[in-house]
Order: C-alpha cells, then structure tokens, then sequence
C-alpha cells in the first residue's frame, strides 16, 4: 500500500506526497486576471503541505464563467499566472489550471453574453435563456481548451485539470436530462459523450507529456434523468482507451440542478438568500429547500461510488469528497487511489497538511457547515468547482 506523504508520479510529473488541493472558487480575481490575493491563497496551501494546489476557475472563453470576475484564459492573463506558478514552486508545491467552460451553468446576466447549453434552457441563477449550442461552437469551445492549456504551460503550471462535471458545458452534454438533442451530439451515450471525448483529445494533443492531464469527472448527477454511475463509468472507460487523460478526479453533483449532492453537511439557504437581489432572494427563500438539499455528512462520502471506477479502470483515480483525517487518507490509498483530493477542511485550515503529517490523529476543524459555498454568488470566498 502507498503512503500518502511519499512522492508519487503522475503523468510526468512527481509530486512530493499524494495530497491535492481540489479547485475551489477563490473570488480573488477582478477584472478576470490574477490578483495579489490569489497568488497568496495558493502559497498558502502550498506552504501548509499539498502535494499540489488546483487554480478554479480557469474559463476557456468569456462566455463560460460562472460569473465575470473569473479568470478566462487569454494572452493578458499569462503574467499573473506565472507569478501565482512561481509562488507555489518557491514553496515545494506543484499547481494544477483548472480549464473548462461553464455553459448552462455560466451567468449570462454577469458575463453579458448568452450562455451556451446543448439545447435552450432557463438558467435559474441569470433568469436567462441559454442559447443552444451549434456545431461551429462546440468546436470553438473545444480548441479554446488546447488554448487554455498551451497557455498554462506558458504560465509555468505543472498540470491542467479539464472540467467535466458538474453539469458544466462537456457535463451538460454527458446528461440525458439536459441534453435533448437529436443530432449527432445527443441521444446514444456515445453522441453524448463527444464532446468531453474530443476536448479531452485536443487538450492532450496540444500539450503532450509536458504537464500532466486530469479530467474532472460526474460520476453522478444527482439528479432525476442525470448522467448515473453505469453510464459514467463508460465514459471513463472511454477516456481511458483514447489515452488522452493522466488520471481522472471523480466527482458528483450539478451546480446547475442539485448543487449540494457534492457539499454533503448543512444546507444554508438563510445564507444563500442573502447572497441575492430580488426576486431571486425572494424564490430562495420560499423554494431553496427544493433546490438547496441538504445530505448528511460522513468521511468519504463518495468512497462506494468510486469503488465501481476502481474496478473497471487501470488510470490513477483521485478520491474526493469527505477526506479531513489520516485515516481516511489511508483508507483511500489501500482501496487503490493513489490520490486524495481535499477543499473545505483546507479552507478552514491552510496548513492542515503539515499538522496531520507531524500529528497523524490531527482533526479537522471544518464543521462542513457550507457556509463558504453560498459566497460563490458574491464572488468574495472560496466554494468547490
């Protein structure tokens, strides 16, 4: 069995221990570019002990945002990056671009530009439309992400996380819920898939082996119609076939339809509420419980859904959800993980690594209250993406 504090390859690069800072959106980025504060977010992290820190949320195009103050790749972007790249280094650590494009997730009202969907949809947060993607803009959103990662290694970073989960735009096609296309990009799991297929393919044929490549996977929607476990393992498989990925970090939930399936704990719509105007305050507060569910807490919590990946795949997986303790860091790297991801315990605490490998019975102080999540509205704090 591996040790989670022994160095550990992936793809090619070797990172001191086997611990990852998982995406969280900072809010730290005004004007869409790297500000002081992010950079020494990620120092801070890289300082307190992981083996790598994730930068959420990297857009590969202005209109896939969730909102308009985060970063979207681009040539003005490259500086701040490189700074927040050199930090990190300086303190022992790898950094990882979380790169993706939001679609029906995206703010339209924010970003003042339609969203993109697989077809037209309401879109809750911006009281929008989503515009219905062509063939022409699955294509432009797939080079932006060989855009996006060309530009990352540009920026000195050591790996690119490709975003495909949460319902964003390659997840919201992965979805029979969502997508009701009857083209060649909907219908059959194998249309469906096309797009997290053929990004993951132009991300790894622009970068090759000079970073690493993870693909940030919805093992389930979480949802009634959503994409489940059975489906999603082939996908998985599928990637692993095209060898287009490094490893994949499975995930579960969607921001767009049922948000807190991944933030297991307390669910605080009086905080959600007052991140609002009116009249989303308002509908908030009347129908949030609908939307806003809460799932009770337990370490690992993800762990059963993940073993089934386990089984049918030979790529590295990355455990995420509900690891605070050594224990369960050990768990998962007996279980066949060779990483763990964590967000919210190292938000509460940056330096919860150092401690719990000086002090292995360390706990954590995070309560998985979720009152970091609703802050992703405000765009001040940090929330997983």
């Amino acid at each position: 069995m591996p040790e989670v504090f022994e160095p550990a390859r992936l793809g090619p690069l070797t990172l001191r221990n086997r611990i990852i800072k998982a995406a969280t959106f900072e809010g730290m980025s005004r004007g869409a570019l790297v500000s002081d504060d992010l950079v020494e977010f990620h120092r801070r992290h890289a300082a307190g002990g992981v083996g790598m820190t994730t930068v959420a949320y990297c857009a590969v195009q202005p209109e896939g945002r969730t909102e308009r103050n985060q970063i979207w790749m681009r040539p003005e972007a490259v500086p701040g990056l490189r700074r927040l790249a050199e930090a990190v280094h300086a303190e022992g650590a790898a950094v990882s671009a979380q790169i993706g494009h939001a679609g029906p997730v995206a703010n339209s009202r924010s970003n003042r530009v339609p969203s993109l969907a697989p077809v037209g949809m309401f879109n809750p947060q911006s009281l929008q439309m989503t515009r219905r993607a062509t063939e022409e803009d699955i294509q432009r959103v797939t080079d932006a992400h060989a855009t996006a990662a060309r530009l990352a290694i540009e920026a000195g970073f050591d790996a690119v996380e490709i975003h495909l989960g949460h319902n964003y735009f390659a997840s919201s096609f992965l979805s029979p819920r969502i997508n009701r296309r009857r083209d060649g990009y909907g219908g059959s799991l194998e249309n469906r898939a096309k797009v997290a297929r053929a990004v993951a393919r132009a991300v790894r044929d622009e970068v090759g082996d000079r970073v690493a490549v993870l693909a940030k996977l919805n093992m389930d929607d979480g949802v009634r119609g959503g994409l489940r476990p059975d489906e999603s393992v082939r996908v998985a498989e599928w990637l692993e076939q095209d060898g287009s990925v490094d490893a994949l970090e499975l995930t579960a939930g969607s921001s767009l339809l049922n948000p807190m399936y991944l933030f297991r704990g307390d669910a605080p719509i009086k905080e959600f509420a007052a991140t609002f105007p009116q009249p989303q305050r308002l509908g908030v507060q009347l129908v949030g419980k609908r939307f806003i569910r809460a799932y009770p807490y337990e370490e690992a919590f993800l762990l059963d859904t993940a073993r089934r990946f386990r089984e049918a795949l030979d790529l590295p997986l990355v455990l995420l959800g509900g690891i605070t303790e050594r224990a369960t860091m050990d768990l998962a790297m007996a279980e066949g993980f060779p990483f763990v991801a964590m967000a919210r315990a190292l938000l509460r605490e940056p330096d919860l690594i150092n401690r719990i490998k000086a002090e292995p019975a360390t706990p954590s102080l995070c309560v998985h209250c979720n009152k970091c999540m609703p802050t992703i509205f405000t765009g001040t704090r940090c929330v997983l993406a």
